[in-house]
């Protein structure tokens, strides 16, 4: 028979998150080794929270919320209020029960602002990186490197002489006025962003666009392709290989050699040759578009180069994963410290996402 469209309400309803989760869902991994770093990170939270007053929201599940957001491509905190009032498996994943109240977004932004301040999203991810069932899957022997377009949160049309030269009331009607740059010289020496002035005009490459924008760099480990360390910088032409020295440098204190593949980019003698003083095998791309390689047959006569430069290629997965899911094409944040805190917690949730399946691959 047809079953009936009306419905009475319930008086009372006993609903369990556990058991509407399925068994194999993804997310239990992922939240059983989010909260295994979380709870390594015990010290570091308490050290930025006053033991006096009214209890914040707590910051396990403020991460843990934002973590969600990244998951699943949730593109502001108010929309992620509305999720987490609705869907029952983010209500399971944050922590909150079916009748826990979900936070107002205003107060959602000003708490997660306090953990901005602090180097947690940094911390995170050597956290989850630092997991015994995590670090297994980790090479200690070889990584690479590369660096990508990070959109500030301005306008060109921010971007005004810093003498106030410029400073002229828009013309034309509505508060965002069209603005013609044609024939003006504009320059990171004598113009910047009233948006954010931190942020730098950057070209990508010969007859792109250039952009208001800051350069994101990651290191990932050849075997997995998992990312082990990320920063952020500003855009100039010297960020990529400064960041690439800062971040292979702590992994390169041992007594065997390790490698580091890049592409041409980084193909430079003073770079070369510093990495070959820290014992750092430079599997580099050679650059030979009118000039002469520092990379030669001492290096690229080895199998291992080769390969280097096929793996090295992964990380672009790892750069498209945080920029098209995560949100970071087009930042939200203002500032190196907050672009990069926000960068540098995308690349920790890429690897969440990534080890269920590689610790099920690698589980006897």
């Amino acid at each position: 028979m047809r079953g009936s469209d009306e419905g009475s309400g319930q008086l009372f309803s006993y609903v369990d998150l556990e058991a509407r989760v399925r068994r194999d869902h993804p997310l239990r991994v992922i939240r059983a080794i989010a909260n295994e770093a979380l709870g390594a990170l015990a010290a570091d939270f308490a050290a930025l929270y006053s033991k006096v007053g009214r209890p914040s929201i707590p910051p396990e599940r403020l991460l843990r919320a934002m973590l969600l957001q990244a998951f699943y491509s949730v593109r502001s905190e108010r929309q992620l209020m509305e999720r987490l009032d609705t869907d029952l498996l983010f209500r399971w994943f944050v922590g909150l029960t079916i009748d826990d109240p979900v936070w107002d977004a205003t107060v959602f932004s000003k708490n997660r602002d306090r953990l901005l301040d602090g180097a947690i999203a940094a911390k995170f991810l050597a956290a989850v990186l630092a997991q015994p069932r995590v670090k297994r899957l980790i090479s200690s022997d070889h990584f690479s490197v590369d660096g990508t377009l990070i959109e500030a949160w301005a306008s060109m049309k921010s971007f005004k002489p810093k003498d106030d030269s410029g400073d002229q009331p828009p013309s034309g009607p509505g508060r965002n006025a069209e603005a013609d740059f044609k024939g003006e010289k504009r320059s990171n020496e004598t113009h910047a962003s009233t948006t954010d002035p931190e942020a730098r005009l950057y070209r990508k490459g010969p007859g792109m666009e250039a952009k208001l924008a800051f350069l994101g760099h990651a290191l990932m480990e050849n075997r997995c392709g998992l990312i082990v360390d990320a920063c952020l910088t500003p855009a100039n032409g010297h960020g990529e290989r400064i960041a690439a020295l800062a971040m292979i440098e702590p992994r390169a204190d041992r007594p065997k050699a390790i490698t580091l593949g890049a592409d041409k980019g980084y193909d430079a003698a003073d770079f070369v040759n510093e990495l070959r003083t820290m014992n750092v095998r430079p599997h580099i791309a050679q650059n030979i578009s009118g000039r002469r390689s520092t990379i030669d047959r001492r290096t690229t006569r080895h199998q291992a180069y080769s390969a280097s430069q096929r793996i090295r290629k992964r990380i672009e997965e790892a750069f498209g994963w945080m920029k098209t899911i995560a949100g970071q094409r087009k930042t939200k944040f203002r500032g190196v410290d907050r672009v990069g805190w926000a960068f540098a917690f995308a690349a920790a949730a890429y690897n969440l996402v990534r080890l269920p399946k590689l610790i099920e691959e690698m589980t006897p």
